[in-house]
């Protein structure tokens, strides 16, 4: 890999990916439609010089292109509101495909559990689990996968990896992202879910160390790939570890389907979120089996470690936010 393209840069997933490309001295496009928001991950990364930094819509083959220039990778991190998912996902996925079609490079398309629907074993799944979605957003997404796989593809070359749940300073749409941010607010928050079933995260930094080894081998391409945690996790417990790593102690209310459903009157993201809680209450924990035995062994940061670095992280951006002058 000598020049990527990281699509969605400044969101959830393609922050850590853009950060983690630089920092293994890959020339790396930052790739966005805010330009404030690319400005302030450059500014987050020390303003490296192999960073360079394009706006565009991710929906337009021509924008991908013109700012994909010399790149042989895109990483497709860019994401839809939920609540846009089954009109949007696949105008989006074709319009990265025809871009990729159009300069043969290889794409990394970030993307979940849901194609597999429900579990249907306690064991972790492999890359091989049957998929058998029963859900609006799940037939979607394994629509996405056929998608991106269609043998309509001559030039470009993707490969899918999958994501469980995560958390990190840059989690925008995790189902985590508003409890960590209250916490480190010091303020009273909920927990989406079930707080006493142990659930499946992977901490953000982690995932994108894995990502950019799987899309560096040649190999991988033409393959869905796992990206798993390092072990489940009860919401109590992870609520525990970050108050006490902001030193605050505010109230954490879980919500379960009803609250959902109510709060899904007025929030129609929220109401979109009732339809896959069935995640939260019969966890699907992936397999690190692929990986380990394709790539190597898999350094998972405990998640002790990885939510107070999460929660300090957080905490010192919302001094830095309290300090700015007022204009």
């Amino acid at each position: 890999m000598k020049k990527a393209i990281v699509l969605g840069a400044t969101g959830g997933v393609g922050n850590p990916i853009t950060a983690e490309l630089v920092k293994r001295g890959i020339e790396t496009v930052a790739f966005g439609r805010s330009a404030d928001k690319l400005e302030r991950l450059a500014n987050e990364l020390g303003n490296p010089s192999l960073l360079k930094l394009k706006t565009g819509d991710a929906f337009k083959p021509e924008d991908i292109v013109k700012a994909a220039a010399g790149a042989d990778v895109i990483f497709h991190s860019a994401n839809i509101p939920y609540h846009e998912m089954e009109a949007r996902l696949l105008p989006l996925g074709e319009a990265v495909m025809k871009a990729a079609e159009l300069i043969e490079a290889k794409v990394v398309v970030v993307d979940g559990i849901y194609p597999y629907g429900k579990r249907t074993s306690t064991q972790k799944a492999t890359e091989v689990h049957p998929k058998r979605p029963h859900t609006r957003k799940g037939k979607v997404r394994l629509a996405y996968e056929e998608l991106i796989f269609n043998s309509r593809w001559r030039g470009a070359k993707p490969l899918i990896v999958r994501l469980p749940d995560y958390y990190g300073p840059s989690a925008q749409a995790s189902y985590l992202n508003v409890t960590m941010e209250a916490i480190a607010a010091g303020k009273p928050t909920a927990f989406i879910g079930n707080m006493n079933i142990p659930r499946e995260y992977v901490y953000l930094p982690d995932a994108a160390r894995m990502i950019v080894e799987i899309a560096s081998r040649d190999a991988s391409y033409g393959q869905n790939w796992h990206i798993p945690g390092p072990g489940v996790i009860s919401g109590h417990d992870l609520v525990k570890i970050a108050q006490k790593a902001s030193g605050k102690r505010k109230p954490v209310f879980p919500l379960g389907r009803i609250s959902l459903s109510l709060i899904g009157m007025f929030n129609p993201v929220m109401k979109e979120v009732v339809e896959m809680l069935y995640l939260t209450e019969e966890p699907f924990v992936l397999s690190g089996e692929k990986y380990e035995r394709e790539i190597g062994p898999i350094a998972w940061t405990p998640h002790e470690q990885a939510i107070e670095e999460t929660i300090r992280t957080l905490m010192n951006r919302n001094r830095a936010a309290d300090t700015q002058p007022v204009n």
